[in-house]
């Protein structure tokens, strides 16, 4: 039985003591607005994004999580903005998250209201920089200035 419970513990260890994986977009509408998205937990803006499930790839995580928080559909990925690993980049858990700039389209719709209370699309001026969730301000604001980081 003790021999069980270390194993248990084990493997509860490796689980929970890695990062998680996940994925942010930087959705674009056709026109250049980006969508962001309200938090229903703290009220704040950010970009969404979530976790990747297990079996799922990173393109179809952004795909999912999209359609989920905004209602919208992932056209095609522009590109790979970045990588954000720093233990502290989420109050909630260490996660590893994976930034791409998207063209999106369709109509603006949170259907995982449990977690979105609004969803809008900004033109890239009015954005709430200063004020966004996580570190989604330091990811916007790499994506609005061309960068490709590894932080």
């Amino acid at each position: 039985m003790r021999r069980s419970w270390q194993f248990v513990q084990t493997v509860l260890g490796i689980i929970f003591r890695h990062p998680v994986t996940g994925t942010t977009v930087v959705p674009i509408l056709p026109d250049g607005r980006i969508v962001l998205v309200r938090r229903r937990d703290t009220g704040e803006w950010g970009l969404p994004g979530g976790i990747v499930n297990w079996g799922e790839d990173i393109p179809s995580a952004a795909r999912r999580e999209l359609a989920e928080e905004t209602g919208l559909d992932l056209v095609g990925i522009r590109r790979l903005v970045g990588v954000y690993s720093a233990p502290d980049r989420d109050p909630r858990l260490h996660s590893i998250c994976v930034l791409l700039a998207a063209d999106v389209r369709g109509n603006l719709q949170a259907e995982d209201t449990l977690e979105v209370s609004d969803v809008r699309a900004f033109l890239p001026a009015d954005l709430p920089l200063g004020k966004l969730c996580h570190d989604h301000d330091r990811q916007l604001q790499d994506y609005l200035n061309g960068l490709t980081v590894l932080a």
